[in-house]
């Protein structure tokens, strides 16, 4: 039930399933009064801690990369005002641009940055938004183009079926937003894709439609139920930005609401992972795994990794939310994986050699 507006002060919201949050006052920034018990994607705020406080203990490992099974311990409460104040794109990102899929009613949100180097094209997480990506963004793009796009059913972008999330749907988005963009003259480009988006990039990678596709980053993909158990969130600076798109106010309710509400998808999150492994393997692209915390590889990634087939780098000290959490670590290792792999704004560049490669 949702509670009615008093005053001055916001109120309690309550999540898609009627969960309670208690709300700052005068913010969209919010903390969990109890874990929910539904299978989706949290409120990315539930791990936040305040300046000074100790960090909580890394999770315990679990026995895949794209699965896991940790609760860590609930965090304080916050009562300051200005700290938690919304903060607006534009100081991360250069422009934000709808993209209109041809014969279609679709509308796609995406945040550009950056004016040389590849295109590091990111793909957010189930129940976030392209403004996951804002402060790494504002990293990335003093060497590279970042373009951060809303998926279906989520930020501004706007669809026939916003709760069609479907791994083919969502796979056919993305190819369909980055051909409107470029159309034949695509740069190289670089899939970055957290969580939910992780899976999203490897389908997209394994369809092999792009020549000038060059590498393939996949962060922390997770199983919902993990996601919402484990918290996602713990840099204040990137909530400010990230977490007010996740949300919507109901004015037939009088409460704050999800804008994916994520519980009426399930019949498509087996999808999101089923087979995930094999495919990023086989995916022929430069590779990189980031993992938060701890390594949960399972066989197929053991082995590849052992073989050489990817790179993989854990990330200490963050949560679900790499990116987020910390940003500037999360900026360098992809501006390091562009360096390692000689990926320029065409393509491979091979010292010596006026031809780009391509596949």
């Amino acid at each position: 039930m949702c509670p009615r507006l008093a005053g001055a002060v916001m109120p309690s919201f309550a999540s898609p399933l009627d969960t309670p949050f208690s709300i700052l006052p005068q913010t969209v920034l919010l903390l969990p009064a109890q874990a929910p018990t539904a299978s989706m994607e949290p409120a990315p705020l539930s791990s936040l801690q305040e300046d000074g406080e100790p960090e909580e203990s890394p999770s315990s490992p679990s026995p895949s990369a794209f699965s896991a099974d940790a609760v860590p311990p609930r965090p304080a409460t916050h009562r300051s005002l200005h700290k938690y104040e919304p903060l607006d794109w534009s100081a991360y990102f250069d422009e934000e641009r709808p993209v209109v899929i041809p014969d279609t009613e679709d509308v796609f949100n995406v945040y550009m940055a950056g004016s040389e180097g590849p295109v590091v094209f990111c793909l957010h997480g189930g129940g976030y938004s392209g403004l996951s990506f804002a402060l790494a963004a504002n990293r990335i793009k003093e060497k590279s183009h970042v373009v951060a796009m809303d998926l279906r059913g989520h930020g501004k972008s706007t669809t026939s079926d916003d709760l069609d999330l479907s791994i083919e749907t969502l796979t056919n988005d993305v190819i369909s937003v980055i051909r409107t963009m470029y159309g034949d003259s695509t740069p190289a480009i670089i899939l970055v894709g957290h969580s939910m988006g992780g899976s999203v990039a490897v389908h997209v990678a394994a369809r092999k439609v792009f020549r000038n596709l060059h590498g393939l980053v996949v962060v922390d993909v997770v199983e919902i139920e993990w996601s919402v158990k484990g918290g996602s969130l713990r840099n204040i600076e990137s909530a400010r930005i990230s977490v007010p798109p996740t949300l919507k106010y109901d004015e037939s309710r009088e409460c704050y609401t999800y804008r994916t509400p994520l519980e009426k998808t399930e019949k498509y999150w087996k999808g999101w992972y089923e087979g995930l492994s094999d495919k990023f393997l086989s995916c022929p692209v430069q590779k990189i795994l980031l993992l938060a915390g701890t390594d949960r590889l399972d066989r197929a990634l053991t082995i590849g990794q052992m073989q050489g087939k990817f790179q993989m780098v854990v990330v200490r000290h963050t949560g679900h939310a790499i990116q987020e959490d910390v940003p500037e670590e999360f900026a360098s290792h992809i501006l390091t994986f562009i360096s390692r792999n000689k990926i320029g704004p065409n393509g491979v560049e091979i010292p010596g050699l006026a031809k780009t490669w391509q596949h």
